[in-house]
């Protein structure tokens, strides 16, 4: 098992991709730590399906917005489980891809921006802070953030949502630059439009399937695509690899 062992902390991961990733963490070994905001029963669903599978996961409510509820997520964590040795972040503030629904650079006002900006940058910063004094007690120490493939190739110009995710990318690599002298890798995953997920069923079919054409693999992204690339880059097969981005989106993205 590639994650035996390890402690994995998967933000935002009640549904969708980040529970792709829970269940394929648990399945390499790991002991996952489920975290949601909202939605406890999924929570705990996800739970007992991931034991049904013989693995092993936790799940702990976090406002990862709210520097003081993360600090007492970790605190948890710490206290329950001794250690913790990879990092998803995961969690966002709620979009929909809907290029037919969404807002124009006039029509979107700062609010927005900073709705977005909080979700995806200042989540995983207060999650970074709080996590990086267990993350670096032992060497191989994993911190990978979700970002997206428009913040390479913006096909549909989400302004809000794509600043926030390339903000999120920059801090990735700064990040990167100044953890990696205490053994701590930090990465990125840049999915295409992920389907299905609660932000992609909104997307029309026909918007679906003109990505689909462009598509060198001819198929749109799943969860289960982005939880391997995550696999891999929370394993020992990403040794020395540090702020990088993985775009999974079937090459459209290609560098």
């Amino acid at each position: 098992m590639l994650l035996e062992n390890q402690v994995a902390l998967v933000t935002g991961s009640s549904r969708g991709i980040g529970a792709a990733i829970a269940k394929k963490f648990a399945a390499e070994g790991a002991v996952v730590i489920i975290n949601y905001l909202h939605n406890q029963q999924r929570a705990d669903e996800l739970v007992d399906t991931i034991a049904t599978a013989d693995g092993q996961a936790v799940a702990l409510q976090a406002d990862v917005r709210d520097a003081e509820a993360v600090g007492r997520m970790i605190t948890t964590i710490q206290e329950n489980l001794g250690t913790l040795n990879i990092v998803v972040n995961n969690a966002l503030n709620h979009y929909q891809f809907d290029p037919k629904k969404r807002a124009t650079n006039w029509q979107t006002d700062w609010s927005a921006y900073q709705n977005q900006i909080d979700g995806s940058v200042k989540g995983s910063f207060n999650v970074c802070q709080a996590a990086l004094p267990l993350l670096q007690q032992q060497p191989g120490g994993r911190i990978i953030n979700l970002v997206s493939n428009l913040i390479e190739s913006p096909i549909v110009p989400y302004h809000d949502y794509i600043t926030a995710k390339t903000a999120l990318l920059g801090y990735t690599r700064t990040l990167a630059s100044e953890v990696g002298a205490f053994g701590v890798q930090v990465n990125a995953i840049a999915p295409g439009l992920t389907y299905p997920t609660d932000s992609s069923v909104t997307t029309k079919n026909d918007v679906r399937e003109r990505i689909i054409e462009q598509t060198p693999t001819g198929r749109l992204t799943i969860p289960e695509d982005i939880a391997g690339s995550a696999v891999f880059l929370a394993s020992d097969l990403s040794a020395n690899m540090t702020g990088q981005c993985l775009y999974v989106d079937g090459g459209l993205v290609m560098h």
